[in-house]
């Protein structure tokens, strides 16, 4: 008769698994992530200025900030030179400017080169354009996938186990005589 009891309670315990929290511990919907890889960028950064540019396709976006503040910098006059080429910029707003390529860079590592001029100040800034092709999903992306339901499926086996273990219990115990004689 144990056993019967034993069984609704052991069962409730395994179905309250999936509201155990999962990674972050938040109960919320999943965030949004980004359906392919991230678009090259760029960075350069000097006492003074900062610069970041990102390339989509053929479009070339350039923000320059000032360094120690983050502010835009206002009617700056930008040079950028990628991969041994002249770009020519157009401002866009304070601080942004915009350039459409007519040759993207192919994949590698390129050299970026600006020459800022905003007022009395000036600088030169270097950095790289890294372009990689998209990445093959990794091995680890695949382990997760099982690992994610190893515990799930471990403790089915293991409540099975439990189950067979109780009936076939209460069968030798229905099967014992009366009296407890042996």
């Amino acid at each position: 008769m144990r056993s019967l009891c034993l069984t609704p309670l052991l069962l409730a315990l395994w179905l309250a698994g999936p509201a155990l929290a999962g990674d972050g511990h938040d109960h919320g919907e999943a965030p949004a992530t980004a359906a392919g890889p991230a678009s090259p960028r760029f960075s350069a950064a000097s006492d003074l200025f900062e610069l970041v540019g990102v390339l989509e396709g053929h479009h070339l976006r350039v923000w320059l900030d000032h360094a120690p503040s983050n502010a835009p910098v206002e009617n700056a006059t930008l040079q950028l030179e990628l991969a041994g080429k002249a770009v020519t910029l157009k401002p866009v707003a304070a601080g942004a400017f915009e350039a459409e390529l007519a040759d993207v860079p192919g994949e590698g590592t390129h050299p970026v080169t600006a020459t800022v001029t905003a007022g009395a100040d000036s600088d030169l800034l270097a950095g790289e354009l890294d372009i990689h092709g998209a990445a093959a999903p990794t091995e680890a992306a695949h382990a997760a996938g099982w690992r994610a339901w190893a515990p799930w499926v471990g403790g089915g086996l293991a409540l099975l186990l439990l189950l067979v273990a109780l009936l076939k219990r209460g069968r030798a115990a229905r099967n014992q005589p009366a009296g407890g004689a042996a």
